[in-house]
């Protein structure tokens, strides 16, 4: 079965994870990905994070699936070369480099028009345009500038970055969606754009019910689904909401049966309003389904502490698991906070290719994460990552180079 993206061939000059995830996704969506990395270092997490010695580490394996890795080096005149052959075969390149870096090694954007007009160039970027474009961005730097840590966490104690990597990844999603726009684009236009995504931006997009929140804050002086409503106070910026839902149905992560010894015996547990008389009847508390503290939505709100407060009385006498079964029936959504140990052996996950074992030739067997997007008529099948320079010589032969030439610019350095 042909792939969403077949006959798209995308240069890839990212490292670390931003970038990688971007063009992790392109190629299990079926695009030829081209990993260019230089000759005996590679992507620097190659070696980052290693828990089996001299074997490339799961930072790298989980970033670089289905894609080719050529060695070259661009600094020296024949593998500039090599570079630019490239350049006018593909139709994306895509890059993480730090500002201006890509100029500094001669190809400006106007220069890859000159070698291929209908390239895209795709890159992630700290900041847009602005007074900290130069800035060097990590993913909790950007966590930090987009706004998620002022609002993640509890409201007595200080920001709080997230566990998932809405810096980093988050912005490599976005940078996907905008080269396929930029695809498709150029099917009309015939030319290829520019394309970026920068990591303050993409964490703000993710982070717009927040954005919301404040101009709301600004409006009315008050954000009555916040826990800090109705005894705390509120400030001139949206204030940390702890486990708040966010939007306007209530909820809050309550303890569960074993909670005492397991850090992860919790559910996620919302009071929505079209299901509030079928929790009262679950917890026992049939008599606030008519109690005028509580029969409404906007009466419950002065009372939510209280009302989690009961509902985890109810909660911690079972399993998270339990918790579940009995809330589904009833309609009553719910969630429970699985451990990575537990996500890690579902077996549900396994057959619908969210997590994935995969075979590599020196660490052996690992899981790792498949595409979270499935396509009816496209289905990923992932495969491993490649070792360094893997595929040089493939590459090259597909550029016209024969063995001969290959050799030799192998003796020279360049490649």
């Amino acid at each position: 079965m042909s792939k969403a993206l077949d006959g798209v061939r995308i240069l890839d000059f990212t490292h670390v994870q931003s970038g990688p995830t971007c063009t992790q996704l392109l190629a299990w969506f079926g695009a030829d990905v081209i990993k260019v990395e230089r000759a005996g270092a590679g992507d620097i997490t190659r070696e980052q994070l290693r828990d089996i010695p001299d074997a490339d580490s799961l930072y790298f394996t989980m970033l670089n699936h289905n894609k080719r890795s050529i060695t070259i080096d661009t600094k020296n005149p024949e593998g500039k070369k090599v570079l630019e052959s490239l350049v006018k075969k593909c139709d994306v390149l895509v890059e993480n480099f730090a500002p201006g870096a890509l100029d500094r090694m001669g190809f400006t954007w106007e220069r890859i028009q000159e070698l291929n007009p209908k390239m895209i160039v795709a890159s992630v970027k700290g900041f847009g345009p602005g007074p900290y474009e130069d800035c060097k961005v990590y993913e909790n730097v950007a966590q930090c500038a987009g706004g998620a840590a002022s609002t993640t966490g509890f409201d007595d104690g200080p920001p709080v970055v997230s566990g998932a990597q809405i810096g980093d990844s988050g912005t490599g999603l976005h940078l996907a969606l905008g080269i396929v726009a930029a695809l498709f684009q150029r099917n009309t236009t015939g030319r290829g754009q520019k394309v970026l995504a920068a990591m303050q931006d993409g964490v703000l997009n993710l982070c717009r019910v927040k954005l919301r929140d404040q101009q709301r804050l600004e409006r009315t002086g008050v954000m009555k689904e916040y826990p800090q409503f109705p005894n705390g106070t509120f400030g001139d910026a949206v204030p940390r909401a702890g486990n708040a839902s966010g939007g306007g149905q209530p909820g809050w992560i309550l303890k569960c049966k074993g909670w005492e010894t397991d850090p992860n015996a919790y559910i996620y547990f919302i009071t929505q309003a079209p299901v509030w008389g079928e929790i009262c009847k679950v917890i026992g508390k049939e008599e606030w389904i008519d109690h005028p503290d509580y029969k409404t939505a906007a009466a419950r709100l002065p009372h939510l502490k209280d009302i989690f407060a009961e509902i985890e009385h109810w909660t911690m006498s079972k399993t998270k698991f339990q918790v579940m079964d009995i809330l589904n029936k009833h309609d009553i959504p719910c969630g429970p906070i699985l451990s990575m140990k537990e996500i890690a052996e579902d077996e549900s996950l396994r057959k619908t290719g969210t997590i994935v074992e995969v075979d590599h030739p020196v660490r052996g067997k690992y899981l790792t994460v498949g595409n979270p997007i499935k396509l009816s008529d496209s289905p990923t099948e992932v495969t491993r990552s490649p070792l360094l320079g893997e595929h040089t010589d493939e590459v090259m032969a597909e550029l016209g180079y024969n063995a001969d030439q290959i050799a030799t610019l192998k003796s020279l350095g360049a490649i």
